[in-house]
């Protein structure tokens, strides 16, 4: 049973009397941010965090060039390792359509059309020198196991594969071979790049899922691709709940979540949206803002509006609203509304640099569906209020417009 509501929650405010003129005072939402993700800090307006030394930092004031920035088209090998110790049961052509088109489906959505994941699927099977079982494939892989199963995959690919070509490499092994473990599934980051073709393999995604895989899964690793972080929470000893950072809204905490869509934060940091999107929110005064959903489509040839809005709370931390609605890649969402979540660019991946704040904790939703019920209600509704509990930051949501935007009023922190 869950506690009840602590201080800090949501609180029901009757606001709705006054919606039409908050929908007004809200086109005098604050100068929206100038820099954009590759932006140096000299030019980065005051809600821009310094990208850090801590792995896949969410700081965002300069682009990690070892990365790919997905705003162009990038062009991905897809190869398909069997081994001597099995007989693959299941061709190519059905394993590349467990995750394609439907993996870019997912980023030509999330990036309004702005970046095209563009695949090429070998169409036989490239026959690895050693047994599957050699290798010993597992989630905690040893690092030299792991280094001589990359090393083989690649020099067996070599004589077919034009590896210049390409962008990204997606390595898929046999799903039915046995010593394939599905948990094994990754983006091996290598200190020292693979040569071939005269270029330098930096990273590559090793795919061991079973057939059919994972929902998203390929989507949640090539985010890893462009220097996202896992979101997920990892207990010590494996067993426990794994997505309590951020439950099921965003596709770095959960491939299985009901509303998978990046979160805004990400959208900036990638560079789908810029600082023309973005509203910092400073000074003393509540501020209004009309906010776009972030799931919600661009139409051709438009851009998008104010899809973002930062507090500044510290050094290295900001907190972040949007709006979530339900469509594109939310449209298995299990609530609607305001979203505000912490983001801390001095925490590593996989260590909490994304925070849901959770506006009903005394209540949970979709018990039956959501990865995480607790935070699976966690928007804020309209005529809802919420005090972020240790910022002194206040959100409050007036309504939602005939347009299905979202007018929020945001009240920063007094400083002293």
């Amino acid at each position: 049973m869950r506690a009840q509501q602590p201080p800090g929650g949501v609180e029901r405010a009757r606001l709705r009397a006054g919606a039409a003129a908050f929908t007004s005072l809200a086109a005098l939402a604050a100068t929206g941010l100038v820099a954009g993700p590759a932006v140096g800090a000299a030019s980065a307006g005051p809600c821009v965090l310094p990208r850090t030394a801590a792995h896949h930092s969410l700081g965002l004031d300069s682009w990690n060039r070892s990365y790919p920035r997905p705003v162009r088209t990038l062009d991905a090998v897809m190869i398909f390792l069997s081994f001597p110790d099995a007989e693959p049961l299941t061709d190519p052509a059905v394993l590349a359509a467990d995750h394609f088109p439907a993996t870019t489906d997912f980023f030509t959505r999330a990036s309004y059309g702005r970046f095209t994941l563009r695949p090429h699927a070998r169409h036989a099977w490239t026959p690895m020198p050693k047994a599957s079982t050699a290798y010993d494939i597992r989630r905690d892989w040893d690092a030299g196991q792991r280094a001589a199963y990359l090393r083989d995959a690649i020099a067996a690919a070599d004589a077919d594969v034009d590896f210049s070509r390409y962008d990204i490499v997606y390595l898929v092994a046999d799903p039915d071979a046995p010593g394939v473990d599905s948990d094994a599934t990754k983006v091996v980051n290598l200190e020292r790049p693979l040569e071939a073709d005269g270029t330098e393999i930096k990273r590559v995604v090793t795919v061991f899922e079973r057939h059919p895989p994972d929902r998203n899964v390929l989507a949640h690793e090539t985010g890893h691709v462009f220097d996202l972080p896992d979101l997920y929470h990892r207990p010590e000893d494996g067993k426990g709940d794994w997505d309590t950072h951020v439950g099921d809204w965003d596709v770095m905490g959960s491939q299985f979540g009901l509303a998978p869509d990046l979160f805004g934060w990400h959208k900036w940091k990638l560079g789908w949206l810029s600082g023309a999107q973005v509203v910092c929110v400073q000074g003393p005064a509540a501020r209004p803002v009309t906010l776009e959903p972030t799931d919600a489509p661009v139409p051709p040839g438009g851009t998008p509006g104010t899809r973002l809005a930062v507090v500044r709370t510290g050094p290295d931390s900001v907190l972040a609203v949007e709006a979530r609605s339900g469509a594109g890649n939310d449209a298995g969402s299990c609530a609607e509304g305001v979203l505000v979540y912490r983001v801390r660019a001095a925490v590593a991946s996989g260590d909490g640099p994304v925070e849901v704040v959770d506006a009903h904790p005394g209540t949970g939703a979709c018990r039956d569906r959501s990865v995480y019920p607790p935070l699976a209600d966690a928007p804020l509704a309209e005529g809802e209020t919420l005090t972020v509990p240790g910022t002194g930051v206040r959100v409050e949501v007036a309504d939602r417009t005939p347009s299905g935007d979202w007018t929020v009023r945001i009240t920063p922190p007094v400083l002293h």
